[in-house]
């Protein structure tokens, strides 16, 4: 009876280890989650806290919002870009640095690429702010010392050019996360494969092609996922370089304008609609990405 009892007890215990997290899954991820749909089918204000069924209202404003049309635009741009900068050349970086000719220096560079990462970013935006500076900022300096002064700028300033600066500050500060993600992955592939395709006579980009990038096909989605829903829902970045998304909106990002329907306009429900498209809008792509890159299937 005893060792009964013992073993029905002992079957309980993975579950009391588990509740603690659902828990905290369910009241800071799961309800919230649920509320912001329900509010997104509301005209809501926070300040009054009044709230009226508008029923799909919302959305189909949502769908006519220019605002919402540019940032979209911009997010995508952010993908884009971030998946050429941070992807591909944070793999060709690990690559090159994990080339067995690079190991004495490999410490060094490695270190160098990823401080960035670790510095906080409102320095890092407010630092990129002094560079951008068109009258003594060191970006248009250096311009004018190489002689190339027909290409100073308003960086900032101009709705041409502001977006494309502040999607700069990303792609330096995140390119030496993902290269040591790839890092990671890359020493894990068995040296006897390196060491076959040296005996066959394989070059160091067949080598790449043929033996590091099939390898670590799982780390590539995985920081595909990363980069794209980061572009998605990236605030911080332009809210503090561009004083929320100007000129105009030129700057302006899906965050950024729900953080402004929500808290400065007081349109919680419409805030709440951004929020959601912005939700599903990360899962349709994750989805996409999985099976395009069929991870975690076998061959």
């Amino acid at each position: 009876m005893k060792n009964k009892t013992l073993k029905r007890q002992n079957r309980f215990i993975p579950y009391a280890f588990v509740f603690p997290c659902l828990v905290f899954l369910v009241v800071f991820v799961y309800y919230p989650l649920i509320q912001n749909i329900v509010n997104s089918f509301t005209e809501y204000s926070g300040l009054s806290g009044k709230k009226t069924f508008i029923g799909f209202e919302n959305y189909v404003n949502l769908s006519h919002d220019k605002i919402m049309k540019t940032a979209l635009i911009n997010c995508l741009r952010y993908a884009v870009i971030s998946v050429i900068c941070q992807v591909f050349f944070g793999m060709i970086l690990a690559s090159i640095l994990e080339d067995p000719s690079f190991r004495f220096i490999a410490g060094f560079f490695r270190t160098i690429y990823f401080i960035p990462t670790v510095i906080s970013l409102t320095v890092i935006c407010l630092l990129f702010g002094f560079i951008y500076n068109p009258r003594s900022g060191l970006l248009n300096a250096f311009l004018e010392l190489i002689g190339l002064d027909s290409f100073t700028n308003a960086w900032l300033g101009k709705g041409s050019t502001a977006i494309y600066a502040t999607i700069a500050v990303s792609q330096w500060q995140s390119i030496g996360y993902i290269m040591m993600l790839f890092i990671v992955a890359i020493q894990k592939v068995p040296v006897e494969y390196y060491e076959a395709a040296e005996i066959d006579g394989a070059s160091k980009i067949r080598k790449f092609f043929s033996i590091t990038l099939p390898q670590v096909r799982e780390m590539f989605f995985v920081t595909m996922i990363i980069t794209v829903s980061g572009s998605m829902t990236v605030f911080n970045e332009p809210y503090i370089l561009t004083k929320g998304g100007g000129p105009g909106t030129s700057s302006i990002t899906m965050s950024l304008y729900m953080y402004q329907l929500g808290f400065i306009r007081d349109r919680m429900g419409f805030g709440s609609t951004v929020a959601v498209f912005i939700f599903f809008l990360c899962v349709l792509l994750a989805i996409l990405q999985s099976s395009t890159f069929r991870t975690g299937k076998g061959e």
